[in-house]
């Protein structure tokens, strides 16, 4: 896949567990033979996709990229990207300049706020309209964050930011251009399996698991990722490494918020477990933001070691 160099496509969301921080960390533990083989990449959860718009712009021998997201409000974006990105940018650039225009009237800035995410929760605008609600909402929300109840309802409160960019125009086009070479796809993590070939490489990038009770923010669709999904996104892996496929996977580490909570290391006991720094800058409480570890999860024979190795300190 040839990529133009004019602009390096960037996430155009903020969300919760991006992994622009640890593109580094994720990046050296890639299979060598990334570097000079042909291959089919698969992101069975894309979210923001930093992931995707770095391995696309330093791997130009990707000979085929799938993409794939149970969120279908976060599918119908990427598709609004890739085939009508000059409408979106139209209507995103109106609402730029009309909420900052009103960017010293909090009364207003709310009645702005509420109007778009009731307008986003009755679903009946067409698909780039939708799309340009979700970058709209994503970008004006409370931390960005993305979360919906039982009836598929975004409920974030509005953000307390005065001027934020909600049209990046440059970066829109970049990401258009860099999506017209990917498949993206709506539904389950193991419809993807039938899109893999002999030399394919997954990375999985899951909804976390919460390390307490009040630091979930994996309700981004309606249907809860719970304990469950998590064994069965494992035994999915347990496929992928039945058929020789190799994989990346990344989560939080529970072990590292109670010593006693050995979920992770208990369920992935088969494969390689590394612990690598990370911050996480989604929380209400700006004290419980920080530094923390996460779990870098693989099949693969590892080159480098990451900062932190399973057990050690």
């Amino acid at each position: 896949m040839k990529i133009s160099k004019k602009n390096i496509a960037k996430p155009f969301l903020k969300w919760a567990g991006g992994k622009t921080q640890l593109i580094e960390q994720i990046e050296k533990q890639f299979p060598q033979t990334l570097k000079n083989t042909p291959f089919t990449y698969i992101e069975p959860f894309v979210g923001s996709g930093a992931v995707l718009f770095w391995i696309l712009e330093h791997y130009p021998n990707i000979n085929r990229a799938i993409i794939n997201d149970i969120n279908t409000d976060l599918t119908n974006t990427y598709d609004s990207i890739k085939f009508d990105v000059e409408r979106l940018i139209n209507i995103l650039s109106i609402w730029e300049f009309e909420y900052h225009s009103i960017s010293e009237n909090e009364e207003k800035k709310k009645e702005y706020y509420y109007n778009k995410r009731s307008l986003f929760n009755l679903r009946s605008s067409n698909q780039t309209t939708q799309s340009a609600l979700f970058i709209f909402l994503n970008r004006t929300c409370f931390n960005g964050l993305y979360r919906v109840n039982k009836n598929n309802e975004f409920n974030v409160p509005i953000g307390s930011y005065k001027k934020p960019q909600i049209c990046n125009k440059e970066n829109l086009l970049a990401v258009a251009e860099i999506l017209q070479g990917v498949e993206i796809l709506n539904g389950d993590f193991a419809e993807t399996l039938k899109y893999a070939n002999a030399n394919s490489f997954f990375y999985f990038d899951p909804p976390y698991k919460p390390l307490n009770q009040t630091s979930s923010f994996n309700s981004y669709s309606k249907n809860e990722f719970d304990d469950t999904e998590q064994i069965r996104l494992k035994e999915f892996c347990e496929i992928l490494e039945e058929q020789g496929h190799q994989w990346i996977l990344s989560n939080s580490d529970v072990k590292g918020k109670d010593p006693h909570n050995n979920f992770f290391d208990d369920l992935y006991s088969s494969f390689n477990i590394f612990r690598v720094n990370a911050r996480r800058n989604i929380n209400a409480n700006p004290e419980k933001r920080g530094e923390l570890t996460e779990l870098l999860i693989s099949n693969i024979a590892y080159p480098h070691e990451p900062e932190f190795k399973y057990g050690l300190r």
